[in-house]
């Protein structure tokens, strides 16, 4: 069995005040999450950091008429609160914020800003029809030349055209969720690089629009924001916020905007043996390169070549990830069926591998409603009986998940290795689902690497990182930080324990 360890930071985190010359202000990361939100203060205690979460408030997909919205007013309104708190919390004054989350979903706003309705969720099936139309205008092998994106219903390109088949005005402007929160806090309108590379609007290795897939598709160009670099200066806090005197001279930051990438910044990994997994609501399941990898065996796998920090990529594969339990969760609570975590993990340990897994990346497991019962068909469908929402069933239906997730990350891992001739030795599990021993596990005698897991905070960890290597150098508009830089800073930090929430 391949052995399993923890990531272990190093020792010596002093060296993050030593590089950060600006002064020893504090550092906002907000960041966005699926089902979590969090704002975190990074301050200077005797020369050494600490970071705090100030504000944790949940969020989901609501429905409404028109399909799966995002609630803007109430993401906003969390992060407002937070900065409230991170203000009182740091009287020596902020120095910076920036603000990460999930990619692909993106506002439309009128000209004062404000938003013209709660943005879809991926997870709406308005873009199922919009991927066909748009595909054949332009054909799955054309679209991976242009971007080196693997074709997912739920990238911004789809989206856009579900909205032009609404009737949607083509000419409102578009922001990805944390760049309008961003530009809601003050900043200016724009598209971070390695968010932006998720839309599958961009040419590939370059950082611009592709004119042609705009064209091609009848998506107004115009209205697509400006383009930067990871770690550029936006703006400054505005409005009641910014006559906070703590407030009073912070940039904004657009540190990774896509939570993954700043994950991945937050690895203190060298070499070229290693691979990655950030778990959360999905797993990005992957490895670095210093260029896309867009070969034939790349696009007929469906791997992804997402934007990294200073013109890295992350190559990898989306796999359903702990969502795929949570669903489960709330669908056995709505039946009395009340299980914590910890419960289903310590039941599944005294089981044995099942019979038969399931394929955690079908389409019928994609979207809301009724996951147990969805899982229970595709068991059928091999000649399984259903597993009961019972206080014997729950756990064995827990038990398929996992296995069949540590399987998927094998088959993936697999084709990592082989599409990109790494020989990896090297897992890193960062993000909230890396706190899953039990899964950890299950994936290290699955894939034979040494797992070794990193901060369920990776995402916080690489955007504070991604800002004090910007903060550093004071660098000018428009220039992005590189790789080494945010490490260098992020090895510092990843180290560091979050201490309690201040509420």
């Amino acid at each position: 069995m391949a052995g399993f360890s923890w990531c272990i930071g190093t020792s010596a985190p002093i060296g993050v005040s030593k590089s950060y010359q600006v002064s020893e202000k504090a550092i906002v990361a907000v960041d966005l999450g699926a089902q979590s939100c969090r704002v975190s203060l990074l301050r200077w205690r005797g020369g050494r950091p600490e970071i705090r979460v100030v504000h944790r408030f949940s969020n989901g997909p609501v429905t409404l008429r028109t399909g799966l919205h995002w609630d803007i007013k109430r993401i906003l309104a969390g992060v407002e609160t937070g900065l409230h708190l991170c203000a009182e919390a740091a009287p020596e004054g902020i120095a910076s914020v920036g603000v990460d989350g999930w990619a692909v979903d993106y506002v439309r706003y009128d000209r004062g800003g404000n938003p013209l309705g709660d943005p879809f969720c991926y997870r709406d099936e308005r873009t199922a029809n919009a991927m066909k139309e748009v595909r054949q205008l332009i054909p799955a092998e054309r679209l991976y030349t242009l971007t080196g994106i693997q074709l997912l219903s739920l990238n911004t390109l789809f989206q856009l055209y579900a909205d032009k088949i609404a009737g949607i005005d083509p000419g409102a402007g578009w922001l990805n969720i944390p760049e309008y929160v961003t530009f809601r806090l003050g900043g200016r309108p724009v598209a971070e690089y390695t968010n932006a590379t998720h839309t599958q609007l961009v040419a590939l290795g370059r950082n611009q629009w592709c004119s042609e897939i705009f064209q091609t598709a009848g998506i107004d160009l115009s209205a697509a924001p400006e383009l930067v670099g990871t770690g550029t200066f936006v703006g400054s806090i505005s409005g009641e916020l910014g006559r906070k005197p703590a407030f009073r001279e912070t940039r904004l930051i657009v540190p990774a905007c896509h939570d993954t990438a700043s994950a991945i910044a937050a690895i203190p990994a060298a070499g070229d043996d290693w691979a990655f997994i950030s778990s959360g609501t999905w797993s990005l399941v992957g490895t670095v390169l210093g260029r896309p990898g867009v070969g034939e065996d790349a696009r007929k796998m469906n791997f992804t070549n997402l934007g990294g920090v200073g013109g890295t990529v992350c190559f990898l594969k989306n796999v359903n990830g702990m969502w795929l339990l949570q669903q489960c969760m709330d669908e056995w609570t709505k039946i009395g069926q009340v299980w914590s975590l910890a419960d289903l993990l310590s039941a599944c340990e005294k089981l044995p591998p099942p019979d038969e897994l399931v394929d955690v990346d079908d389409p019928q497991l994609m979207l809301p409603g009724n996951l147990p019962c969805k899982i229970n068909l595709l068991l059928a469908e091999t000649g399984h009986a259903p597993l009961p929402p019972n206080r014997s069933g729950i756990p064995q239906m827990a038990n398929v998940i996992f296995h069949s997730l540590a399987r998927r990350y094998a088959e993936v891992l697999t084709a990592v290795s082989k599409v990109t001739g790494k020989q990896l030795k090297r897992l890193f599990v960062v993000g909230g689902g890396g706190r899953n021993e039990f899964l950890n596990r299950l994936t290290a005698e699955r894939t034979g690497l040494e797992v070794r897991r990193g901060s369920s905070e990776a995402s916080t960890i690489g955007n504070l990182a991604i800002q004090i290597a910007a903060l550093r150098e004071d660098r000018a508009v428009g220039a992005a930080v590189s790789a080494a830089e945010a490490t260098r800073c992020a090895e510092s930090l990843s180290s560091l324990s979050f201490a309690a929430s201040v509420e």
